[in-house]
């Protein structure tokens, strides 16, 4: 048998006991992650000091041409994959233990959570995780809700306050709760 690390095991979708050693090292990933994230937001309006840090928390994996504006709240950020030209606007929280690709083009309004994790309905302590794609040139409205095991179609539009909790088609916008298909782009 093949050994997963905790990042693979998570991702894959296997449960994983938050009481398990090895989940140990994923929150220590995290207790950085919530270092960096609290020095983001409590910097001073200072874009080269922001960029700066948020170079660090991405592990140097930020493309120039995307801007994240604070205060935002991530959680894994090694479980992220962030395109270009992506322009994420404040109070985004991301609970990504489960993975999230951002990829090019994507803008993000204000107040956007997106979460790939859950927990088992048998034992609360497991973890089921289901990754997200944000697919090239979507458009995530003010104050939605993007959950586990979601793909956001390319060019599609979330509507503000949207819960998404199924696949998003391309050319598509969606709204509600849960958020369905109101017309075709």
């Amino acid at each position: 048998m093949e050994y997963k690390n905790i990042f693979e095991r998570l991702t894959s979708g296997e449960p994983v006991n938050m009481l398990d050693e090895d989940y140990g090292k994923a929150i220590a990933h995290m207790s950085e992650c919530n270092k960096i994230c609290y020095r983001i937001n409590a910097t001073e309006p200072d874009m080269t000091a922001i960029r700066q840090l948020e170079n660090q928390l991405f592990n140097g994996n930020l493309d120039e041409t995307t801007y994240i504006m604070p205060p935002l709240h991530i959680d894994f950020a090694c479980q992220m994959q962030i395109g270009k030209q992506v322009f994420i606007n404040h109070s985004l929280t991301c609970m990504a233990a489960g993975g999230i690709i951002i990829d090019d083009g994507v803008m993000i309004g204000p107040n956007v959570k997106v979460v790939t994790d859950n927990h088992d309905f048998q034992n609360r302590m497991v973890l089921r995780c289901k990754p997200v794609h944000i697919c090239r040139n979507a458009w995530i409205g003010v104050g939605a809700i993007i959950l586990p095991g979601v793909t956001i179609g390319e060019n599609a539009i979330v509507a503000a306050g949207a819960v998404v909790t199924k696949d998003v088609p391309e050319n598509t916008i969606v709204a509600g709760s849960p958020a369905k298909v109101v017309k075709q782009i």
